[in-house]
Order: C-alpha cells, then sequence, then structure tokens
C-alpha cells in the first residue's frame, strides 16, 4: 500500500478556539468574523475557511468550489490535484497568541488543544505553549495528549541566544521524539502598508533569522530534534552564497531539518532543492490561506516530498 499524502502545514480553527478569541476584549480578538491583531489591519475571516466538514471536501475533491476546474478538489489535473490523506493542523503564530501574559494565553491555548484534537482522523494537531515564559510542562502534556509536535512563532527565535532561552520547550520535544515547527509569529508594523505586506515582508525575514539562528545554535540545544520551518524557510537556504562570501563557509545540509513548500511554486521549491537536496523538502500548503502548488519535479520527488519526507518529519527515520 502506498504511504498516505501528508500536509504538514495547514490552519483550520475548532469551535472551542474561535469563542476563546471572541471573548477576548483586545487582541488578538474575533469580533463576529472580523479578526482584530496588532500590527496588521483588521481582515474578516471566511466562516467556511474553518469548517472542518468542508475542508475535508476539499482534500477529497467532493467540494463545491463555484468554478469550472476539474479534477480532484477543484484545482485541476497534475501533482497538485489530489489532496492530503493526513492533514497536520496548527494554531495561528500570527496570532499572537503565543506571546500574551500567561493568564492570556492560557485560555486560548487550552482552547486550541482541546478543540483541534477532539476533530479527530485525519486531522493532527501542532502543540501551542507560552513563549513569554517557557514551561516544558505544558509541551509534554501538549504531546501526552496527542499533539504531533509543537509549533513555534519564528520571532521567538530571531537570535541564536533565543534558542537557549527556548531550550526547555526544544529539548522536551527532542526527548519525546517529536518534530518542532517554526511559523511567522505576528507582525509588528503592518497596519498601514498593502495586505499582503506581512505576509511578504514580516513573515518571511522572521523565517530567514529563525532559520539562521538555528543553522548557528540549534544543534547544541537539541541534538537529535526534528524541526521544519514553513515556507521553505523564507528562502533563506537560498542565500547560501552570500553566507560563504561573507565568512560563514560552506552550508552544511542537516537531515533533520526541514522546509515545507507552502506558498511557493516551481521556481522556489526548485531553488530549495538545489540547495538542499530533496530529502528535506516536505509538503505544506498553508490552507486556506494559500493552495498546492504544482511541483512539477518528476515522480519520484513529489512521492518524497508528499509522502515519504513528511512522514519522516513526524515520525523520524532517515531518507
Amino acid at each position: 500500500m502506498e504511504p498516505p499524502i501528508i500536509d504538514v502545514h495547514q490552519h483550520l480553527w475548532p469551535a472551542e478556539f474561535i469563542e476563546a478569541l471572541r471573548r477576548r476584549a483586545k487582541p488578538p480578538r474575533l469580533d463576529g468574523w472580523t479578526l482584530h491583531l496588532n500590527g496588521e489591519p483588521a481582515q474578516r475571516i471566511d466562516p467556511a475557511d474553518h469548517d472542518p466538514a468542508r475542508r475535508l471536501a476539499i482534500e477529497t475533491g467532493t467540494a463545491d468550489t463555484g468554478t469550472a476546474e476539474t479534477g480532484p478538489a477543484g484545482r485541476g489535473a497534475g501533482t497538485a490535484a489530489r489532496g492530503a490523506d493526513v492533514i497536520v493542523i496548527g494554531p495561528s503564530s500570527p496570532l499572537g497568541l503565543e506571546w500574551l501574559p500567561p493568564e492570556e494565553a492560557e485560555p486560548l491555548i487550552d482552547a486550541w488543544h482541546a478543540g483541534a484534537l477532539a476533530l479527530g482522523e485525519p486531522y493532527r494537531v501542532w502543540a501551542a505553549t507560552n513563549v513569554r515564559e517557557p514551561d516544558p510542562a505544558t509541551v509534554t502534556a501538549a504531546l501526552d495528549a496527542g499533539c504531533a509536535g509543537l509549533q513555534l512563532p519564528a520571532d521567538a527565535l530571531a537570535a541564536p541566544a533565543d534558542l537557549e532561552r527556548l531550550a526547555p520547550l526544544l529539548q522536551a520535544c527532542d526527548a519525546a521524539g517529536r518534530p518542532v515547527m517554526i511559523h511567522p509569529g505576528p507582525a509588528r508594523d503592518a497596519a498601514d502598508r498593502p495586505g499582503w505586506w506581512a505576509a511578504v515582508v514580516d513573515y518571511v525575514a522572521q523565517l530567514q533569522a529563525a532559520w539562521w539562528s538555528w543553522h548557528v545554535a540549534g544543534r547544541d540545544v537539541a541534538p537529535d530534534l526534528r524541526v521544519c520551518f514553513v515556507a521553505g524557510a523564507g528562502l533563506a537556504p537560498v542565500h547560501h552564497e552570500r553566507y560563504a562570501a561573507r565568512g560563514g563557509g560552506r552550508l552544511t545540509v542537516d537531515p533533520g531539518v526541514f522546509a515545507d513548500t507552502s506558498s511557493y511554486g516551481r521556481q522556489g521549491i526548485d531553488a530549495l532543492t538545489r540547495v538542499l537536496g530533496i530529502d528535506v523538502i516536505v509538503n505544506g500548503t498553508d490552507r486556506p490561506y494559500a493552495e498546492p502548488a504544482e511541483l512539477c519535479l518528476g515522480d519520484a520527488a513529489t512521492h518524497a516530498i508528499r509522502r515519504s519526507n513528511p512522514r519522516r518529519l513526524l515520525e523520524g527515520g532517515q531518507p
């Protein structure tokens, strides 16, 4: 039997989490379906984006997309047409919930875990935890409850010294044999800029800083931890030539450090594979904020990215 297609990066807010956001009087908060954040313009959330049944229908190709496109999931035929068999959903770190004071963060994080874990198959869950006051016991409890691993906001790893501060969280995952997903955190200064600014500027800069911070200090903190950077780590690996030119030396590919494909297409994914090889590139879509890309890399590479590599990220093993 062929191994399942795995999408390691989607977002789906369960009802418990939505209600917890609505109970808040200040950002991050939901006013009906309008999301208010610090640092970004208010945005309207489509309720359909957080409907578990509709999400499954999209993955299986039974959703009414309202388009004339053909093929599974209404996305046309080709390597991106079939949806995932296993969907790993994560908390939306741009909300900033991990950075809230513990007494404010706890109700949101508890609601996330309770609601997301209750969804059941084919969903799996990235845990959330407070990064203002790191407590590894909360991570261990979430992993014991069934979370696949831990998601951390990239802005919490902005410098190598930050990995030392977060070491207890990283080491809790390392000891449990569970991975860590690095995802952009909240934008800081995008409220008066175009709507795409945070995703294209703030988030990419955060991921690049986190990637290089890990490159400098990660293995000293967590020698065996599997870690994945969403959105191709903001294409940080592609800057390896500049890294070498400025005294960094030769970039060493770590088989336990992965990058997902979300928000990038043929050119971005090709650039990543030329630097990192195929074995550490994993399928992530960032639904509902983005759609799968056509990989255009051939059957073997597509199999690796969509099936074997994500499984190794979640479960371990060698390429």
